[in-house]
């Protein structure tokens, strides 16, 4: 089997393994997506939803993050980690919206990368979720971790793996790429991997040599 054709297959099976979604960053307005994902850097999920539940009552417009107090803000999102940082950015992301785009969350990947706080891999993920249109495979911890073990590339940087994988699958499926890869490094490929539970093992190399020869694979 090819690279391509295992690429396939993999994406094939943790689509069965894992047909709901995930604990993924909870948004209903684009802005709310955005804020959501420069939250989530360095923080689970679950614990961004629980913090932006109130504050996206209370910030609903991106003037309001403009003209938000800095210092309640860091309050905020204290408990999702680089509180300071955060703070800044959500308000300069608020500040920015609000000067240069007329309040709305631009719809293009360029525009996105000038957001304070707003990565690659967090532009490609606004593209795909906001305005279904997939520019990239966004490359987290999980995907980082998993695609490597796989077999799917031999680089250990996002930038380099996230243009491997998207030579290796169709842009329609880069976002399901992402949020399977992360559910799978969630609850069977960890750090410390459950191979024997894992319905890649066969076309996996990393649990065909732990399997093998009882090693934990890194």
């Amino acid at each position: 089997m090819n690279k391509r054709a295992r690429a396939a297959t993999i994406l094939r099976r943790l689509r069965r393994e894992y047909p709901l979604k995930g604990e993924f960053v909870r948004w209903s307005t684009p802005l709310e997506l955005v804020i959501g994902v420069v939250l989530s850097a360095q923080c689970t999920d679950k614990k961004v939803n629980e913090v932006t539940r109130p504050l996206f009552k209370k910030y609903r417009t991106a003037r309001a993050y403009a003209r938000a107090n800095i210092r309640t803000l860091e309050r905020e999102v204290h408990s999702t980690g680089f509180y300071r940082s955060k703070a800044r950015y959500l308000k300069g992301i608020g500040k920015l919206l609000d000067e240069k785009f007329k309040g709305k969350v631009p719809r293009t990947l360029d525009e996105l990368l000038l957001l304070p706080g707003v990565s690659y891999k967090s532009a490609h993920l606004i593209m795909a979720k906001a305005f279904n249109t997939p520019t990239g495979i966004a490359v987290d911890t999980h995907v980082l971790r998993v695609a490597p073990r796989l077999g799917l590339t031999k680089h250990h940087t996002p930038e380099k793996i996230g243009a491997e994988l998207e030579k290796l699958y169709k842009s329609k499926d880069f976002l399901d790429v992402n949020e399977h890869f992360i559910m799978h490094g969630r609850a069977i490929c960890k750090p410390k991997p459950l191979c024997g539970s894992c319905v890649l093992q066969d076309v996996c190399p990393s649990a065909k040599k732990f399997l093998r020869t009882g090693k934990k694979r890194t």
